[in-house]
């Protein structure tokens, strides 16, 4: 957003005009929410040019005859550039600024934020690199501590644009007009909660500045990602549509390897079939109706082993897509045999799971000669990539980003509000899903979900953004009818036809819409 607004003023729009944009679409979106204020608007401004947002804020507030006050943060002198050039306009409307230079002063600002009917944070804006400290944080643990609705002004103060982590105190806004685009810090946890409910505010960034600075990170929406599946046509037949082989399970995890393949029938598959330990196959074959089944060679104590690679490369022939991983164990005969099926896959291949383990700390992804997409959860994530897992939730896309630029694998990095990075830097935030979803199974339901459109013809980057968006809105419609609370993986499966139906419509709002179908989440 920073390149945005230089770019937007190198070419022709001065600081200043953006600055009071911003300004007037904040207190906009302040008087919206907030029709009838019993006592004054509070607001606090910093030195920097959010500061200056919070002078214009108030001077369009008052110019709306809502009470309002203005607490400065620093020094009046200390305010430099466009933002002195708005509070001097805020002095010529005969507005007054308290200082905020000492503790009293900290105390006394507390004791008029009990009475505010509103505070509106303009501490720090999307510059901050530092961890807050001193006044200003005393400031932001009054703004928190004080229980009236708080406005942050584009960003929240104390908030890291880049990660979503609080950079020592955040205030916890409960709502935030942001400008021009969403800042990724706002998108992730723990930074989604310090942002309440976001409002974008247009502040004139033409498209041409878009194109010039082209974001690599996007929030994935169902416009979006429903027209990477195209509607099927009238004359269409099984093959069209992928074979998906689902090498899955182990003794006392079968549950992982049907609910794996279940997924990939529902989402869309031509033909599945279930590879599973020989000894188990008999077991697993009576439990699915729509996929084939095929044995592999066993342990003999149902885990799955690599007895004879050729037989083990003739399975994996001919395959729209193969997903590996989800409760085949970590016994080394198994993991011999996942290795020997990342390097002789030549289709698309999901690995998950134990899939995951078995192929931490070698290089066998890099050197794959077919697609692949990764689907690890933070701690999986940390095996992969040789950290640990705070380092990885600390910075998740960066984590993401960085794993698959090194190994040439789409990232699916599971979790609230889950990150999908390609080989080439691009990264997808998606906002779908619930944690009624934090249960066993869903991320086998969600292997099976990204494998079915891999094998009907989808890029890696895109069935993974698919996969994810349509994984996670099954999960919210699901919550939205029976709650969160006790939502099993199995409760998905049924819901995804109907998900991906209407993702599909959303793409396309202008195609006729089948006899009952109801469109909305």
């Amino acid at each position: 957003m920073r390149a945005l607004d230089r770019w937007t003023i190198e070419h022709g729009t001065p600081g200043h005009v953006l600055m009071e944009r911003a300004g007037a679409g904040a207190a906009r979106v302040l008087r919206e929410r907030l029709r009838r204020p019993r006592g004054p608007v509070v607001v606090v401004c910093g030195r920097g040019n959010n500061g200056g947002d919070g002078f214009v804020v108030a001077r369009h507030l008052r110019r709306a005859r809502v009470p309002v006050e203005v607490w400065l943060a620093v020094r009046p002198e200390e305010v430099r550039g466009d933002a002195a050039r708005m509070l001097a306009a805020w002095r010529r409307a005969r507005g007054a600024v308290r200082a905020l230079a000492a503790p009293a002063d900290v105390e006394a600002l507390a004791r008029r934020l009990a009475r505010a009917a509103a505070v509106v944070d303009a501490l720090f804006g999307t510059g901050l690199n530092a961890p807050v400290a001193g006044v200003a944080a005393a400031v932001i643990a009054a703004i928190n501590a004080c229980g009236a609705p708080v406005l942050a002004v584009d960003i929240a103060s104390g908030l890291s644009a880049d990660t979503g982590a609080p950079l020592g105190a955040a205030v916890r806004a409960t709502m935030t007009a942001t400008f021009g685009y969403p800042k990724v810090g706002q998108l992730m946890y723990p930074g989604v909660e310090h942002t309440g409910l976001l409002a974008v505010v247009d502040i004139g960034i033409p498209r041409e500045a878009l194109a010039a600075v082209a974001p690599g990170t996007v929030l994935l929406e169902s416009e979006e990602v429903g027209a990477h599946l195209p509607p099927r046509r009238r004359d269409a037949h099984k093959g069209d549509f992928g074979h998906v082989l689902v090498i899955a399970g182990s003794r006392g995890k079968t549950g992982a390897a049907l609910l794996a393949a279940q997924a990939a029938a529902r989402s869309g598959a031509g033909l599945t079939t279930l590879a599973v330990p020989a000894t188990l196959q008999a077991i697993l074959e009576a439990q699915v109706r729509e996929a084939m089944t095929a044995a592999l060679a066993d342990t003999g104590d149902g885990a799955a082993a690599l007895a004879d690679g050729a037989a083990a490369s003739a399975l994996l022939a001919d395959r729209g897509a193969v997903v590996c991983g989800p409760g085949l164990g970590q016994a080394s005969a198994t993991r011999e045999l996942i290795r020997h099926v990342v390097r002789q896959c030549t289709a698309p291949l999901v690995l998950d799971a134990d899939g995951l383990n078995a192929v931490a700390g070698t290089s066998v992804l890099r050197d794959r000669p077919g697609p692949t997409v990764v689907t690890p959860h933070p701690g999986e994530m940390a095996r992969l990539s040789g950290g640990d897992t705070a380092r990885v939730q600390a910075d998740r896309l960066g984590a993401a980003r960085a794993f698959a630029r090194a190994e040439r694998v789409v990232v699916v990095l599971k979790g609230a509000r889950t990150v999908i990075a390609s080989p080439v830097g691009a990264t997808a935030i998606c906002p779908t899903g619930n944690p009624g979803m934090a249960s066993g199974g869903t991320g086998d339901v969600l292997a099976g979900v990204i494998g079915a459109l891999l094998a009907q013809g989808l890029a890696a980057y895109d069935a993974a953004t698919l996969g994810v968006f349509a994984h996670g809105a099954a999960g919210d419609a699901v919550a939205a009818r029976q709650g969160e609370v006790g939502l099993l993986a199995s409760d998905l499966l049924t819901e995804l036809p109907a998900t991906l139906e209407r993702l599909q419509a959303a793409a396309r709002p202008e195609a006729p819409r089948r006899r009952g179908y109801r469109a909305g989440t």
